[in-house]
């Protein structure tokens, strides 16, 4: 491709120089020639009501625009942006600085250590450039066309001139901006690719499906050894290069993009046509007359347009950019009612989203200018082909541009997404190494396509819950990395793949969690995670590890150091080339020694451990203390996370038994979490896996011993429930939220409208209206039963029955729950009736009376209990009757149809059903036999 390239930018500058000097092919348009299609013909061709005067020209400008243009438009179409851009002349020579080494840098010093190093200079995201570069590639693209008719359509040395100027210019923003500066912020072409190359061209690859590390038209270098390496430093994000659809998508609700999209429309429009409002006929156009007119620039302030046989004495100067805005004007605007009108009558009809009716009307416009510009584009040319072959050229144009139309007509984000999802999953499947060719009939995985791979999935017998969260859980992990979704995102991104393998929201939530303990830089947002800052420092990291296997050294952080010293300057050269800064390269580096990896994550650990502890502290300060039933939600929660952080300590400690830092690592754990640490030594095998003297530190009392403070400050206690609302889990937010309210009213409220759009849980949005609806200046704060689904939630959470439930399911449940208040005496159930509601004691006490031999005995039940619920399971009568015991006793009563609902379409909630069940019936039996 690299010779490919060269030849083809060879001959475009050979164009380039026929512009200046060509005594040859002016000899072809020759009236009299014998033989060549290109003569001119001894015909009148009219301009403004009179007959033009022809003269035999060179062929520079007609090959220019009447076949070097026309083949870009159609490869884009066709091929799409990826082989453009990969034989583009201009995206080629904008790279000379790079392959040169002459690029624009900034000097950065460290402050602390004084080292001194180069990052290459790159447009930012935020500056003004970063912003509108649409906007100016689109003023070049248009300034361009009004120079074609005004300066350069057919005077050889002002193209030459302009296009040597446009070379300059790609060369120039080459050395200033490091990648593809030229390409993603100033060509004019730019806007001209995106309308026809995206979401894809026909015969375009899909990078998003696509097993190929270096995709599409990715930034690349090839080593000695003739493999490729990505180049990429990350100039643009989301990159057309590495993936047009992505960014297609990325940029679909853009007001920048509608302008582009419509205003090219009647800009194309405005420039064709410009053609017969300036010589009253087509026959000017078509006849390519306008390629002999050398004398352009003497014609600047003739006038410009011709209507209705007369002409209108506007000079040509004004003429061209005045008919070209105004089409683009008109474009952009008609464009922009139709898609008003296209949503108001989807609306009605509920029919269609409005980025699948933006993207349709986007592809029809660019199926519809497309076929347009091929009616003008090189017809001066064609029209000198036997009739047939026009037939056929114009022929596989429209099949070639409909077979485009259908099939970017029935893509869509979520296609692309459920696509780009599958991929990865397909990757996590041949992970797991499923025995799973009895079910392919000879394909392999590779082969599946989108919908194949799911209901492979579901089928599997090996396939179990263990394993399908082991491939979720690498999705989700490849997903973050790669910056696809984050923390935040993950939750809705990824929701049409639970649907699919059946993992629920909160499965998807301990997924996070647990990857935020094995890798906490994964979920850390000072870090920029994106697809083409990952491949950036991936093209860093490999770069290294060729640059020490020369150097016939091991790839690790000590040959690194080793490197540095000796041969400084083509670790320098590499900084610069990919744009690494200290931080990347502090993670670069701690990847090539695992080791120190560890250690640095343990250390990360650690710090989080302390965070947790001191948020457990927190909540058993006497302030809270009467809320009992909403501080042990929150205490399991925490105390959970404790022992995922101390367990995944302990397996990293396992790796390290050899390094210097485990001792001290170990002595922090022991320090910082003795009980819970204790809980896990003796609890799981970790004393036959740990070696000695990593035991011992683990197992004696640290210097300092461990704590709880009662005197910590009310404003202290609040921070830490502030905390407390960046968790995941809607319970644990309400409650943090419910327990800031009983210390600081107004300031829950202030939470509550600052971040009343970051809460998408129906419990959350209760609490939020209910607290903006509260008046500060009652006397008491809201309880907990002003906050009707949280109460609900939180009992449901320390009943017996319930408790460990996951939150999803138990928020399901409270939100079909409803509260009954019986006085001392009134009967709850009567034995006999048919159990419709489980029922959960919440408050006061019941007596349940039931016949035993004869006789009647009495069994109180207290709050956290559940009453009749095996009745309930079976669809039975109650065989007991139930009194309420208390002056005030509060049910909670579940609807058997809402569990029954549950225990269908939730499999997990059906399963800790029937252990809890099973539990009960043996503590049963145990019972009877006792008695017996």
């Amino acid at each position: 491709m690299h010779w490919i390239r060269w030849g083809l930018t060879i001959a475009w500058l050979l164009v380039i120089a026929s512009l200046f000097y060509d005594p040859w092919t002016s000899a072809l348009t020759e009236p009299d020639h014998p033989w060549s299609p290109l003569r001119l013909a001894d015909t009148c061709v009219e301009v403004q009501g009179e007959c033009l005067a022809q003269q035999p020209y060179p062929l520079g400008t007609t090959l220019f625009w009447g076949a070097i243009v026309p083949s870009a438009i159609f490869i884009l179409l066709v091929f799409g942006h990826e082989l453009w851009r990969r034989i583009c002349p201009l995206s080629f020579l904008s790279q000379i600085p790079r392959a040169l080494g002459w690029q624009r840098q900034f000097k950065r010093e460290n402050k602390k250590t004084g080292k001194v190093r180069y990052e290459l200079a790159k447009v930012q995201g935020d500056s003004w450039l970063g912003r509108n570069y649409a906007y100016l590639q689109f003023g070049w693209l248009f300034v361009g066309l009004c120079g074609r008719i005004l300066f350069f359509n057919a005077d050889r040395i002002v193209l030459a001139g302009w296009v040597l100027f446009t070379i300059a210019v790609a060369i120039f923003v080459g050395y200033w901006y490091g990648g593809k500066s030229w390409c993603q912020y100033f060509c004019p072409m730019a806007p001209v690719q995106s309308i026809y190359s995206e979401p894809g061209g026909l015969l375009g690859s899909k990078a998003h499906t696509s097993e190929q590390l270096i995709t599409q038209s990715m930034c690349r270098t090839v080593l000695p050894d003739g493999k490729e390496q990505s180049a990429c430093v990350a100039c643009q994000n989301p990159c057309i290069d590495i993936d047009a659809e992505r960014t297609y998508w990325n940029s679909l609700d853009k007001p920048e993009t509608q302008f582009l999209r419509y205003g090219y429309v009647g800009l194309v429009i405005g420039y064709f046509s410009y053609y017969y409002l300036y010589a009253g006929n087509w026959n000017y156009y078509f006849s390519g007359a306008w390629l002999g007119q050398t004398d352009q620039l003497a014609s600047l302030l003739s006038p410009g347009l011709y209507l209705f046989g007369q002409v209108i004495n506007i000079p040509k100067l004004v003429a061209v950019p005045l008919v070209l805005g105004t089409c683009t004007a008109l474009g952009y605007w008609g464009g922009r009612w139709i898609e008003k009108r296209a949503k108001s009558y989807s609306r009605r009809h509920h029919s269609l989203t409005i980025e699948i009716l933006r993207h349709r009307i986007f592809t029809l416009c660019t199926f519809g200018i497309f076929n347009f510009f091929f009616i003008f584009s090189g017809r001066p040319l064609v029209q000198l082909l036997p009739v047939a072959v026009q037939y056929l050229y114009d022929l596989a144009l429209v099949t070639l541009s409909t077979l485009w139309l259908y099939t970017t007509w029935r893509r869509s984000p979520e296609l692309y997404s459920r696509e780009n999802l599958a991929n990865r999953f397909r990757k996590q499947l041949e992970k797991l190494q499923l025995n799973v060719g009895s079910f392919l009939e000879g394909r392999a995985l590779s082969d599946l396509n989108t919908h194949e791979v799911y209901v492979l999935a579901k089928v599997l017998p090996g396939f179990t819950r263990e394993k399908r969260h082991q491939a979720y859980k690498g999705v989700v992990r490849d997903a973050l990395e790669e910056g696809y979704v984050n923390y935040s995102s993950s939750l809705e991104i990824l929701q049409q793949m639970r649907q699919e393998l059946g993992i629920t929201d909160e499965e998807h939530r301990i997924v996070l969690e647990e990857l935020g303990i094995e890798n906490p830089e994964l979920l850390n947002p000072d870090r920029q995670r994106s697809l083409e800052n990952q491949i950036r420092l991936t093209g860093y990291r490999k770069s290294l590890e060729r640059l020490l296997r020369l150097q016939q050294q091991q790839p690790n952080a000590t040959a690194l150091e080793s490197l540095s010293l000796e041969d400084s300057e083509d670790v320098r050269s590499l900084r610069r080339q990919y744009s690494i800064t200290p931080q990347e390269e502090e993670w670069i580096l701690s990847g090539f020694s695992q080791d120190a990896s560890l250690v640095k994550k343990a250390e990360f650990l650690l710090t989080q451990l302390s965070a947790l502890i001191d948020r457990y502290r927190a909540i058993h300060q006497p302030l809270l203390r009467e809320h009992q039933e909403v501080l042990t939600l929150l205490r399991e929660n925490i105390s959970h996370k404790q022992e995922l952080i101390v367990r995944s300590l302990l397996e990293t400690l396992e790796q390290l038994p050899s390094d210097p830092a485990a001792l001290t690592l170990a002595e922090g754990l022991q320090q910082a979490s003795p009980g819970i640490l204790g809980e896990l030594l003796d609890r799981e095998n970790w004393r036959d896996r740990l070696p000695p003297e990593i035991l011992q530190y683990l197992t004696q009392p640290g210097a300092t011993t461990a704590f709880c403070s009662l005197d910590l400050s009310p404003e202290i206690i609040l921070g830490h429930l502030e905390a407390l609302l960046q968790d995941p889990n809607p319970m644990v937010q309400a409650a943090a939220l419910y327990l800031i309210t009983q210390g600081e009213a107004e300031r829950s409220q202030a939470i509550a409208r600052q971040h009343d759009h970051e809460f998408n849980s129906h419990l959350l949005q209760e609490m939020v209206e209910r607290l903006l609806s509260w008046s500060p200046s009652s006397p008491t704060h809201p309880t907990l039963s002003d906050f009707p689904s949280l109460e609900k939630s939180v009992y449901l959470f320390n009943s017996d029955f319930f408790h460990r439930m996951r939150s999803e399911t138990l928020i399901a449940l409270a939100n079909r729950a409803t509260v009954k208040v019986y006085n001392r005496g009134d009967v709850i159930t009567e034995a006999g009736d048919t159990c419709r509601e489980l029922l959960l004691l919440i408050e006061g006490d019941a007596n349940i009376h039931y016949q035993t031999g004869g006789e009647m005995e009495v069994e109180q039940l207290h709050p956290g209990q559940t009453l009749d619920e095996l009745e309930v399971l079976t669809h039975s009568h109650s065989e007991n009757t139930i009194v309420a015991d208390s002056e005030t006793t509060r049910i909670l009563a579940i609807p058997v149809d809402a569990f029954d609902d549950l225990l269908d379409h939730d499999p997990d909630f059906a399963r800790r059903v029937l252990e809890l069940e099973s539990r009960q019936l043996q503590r049963f039996v145990r019972s009877v036999q006792v008695q017996g």
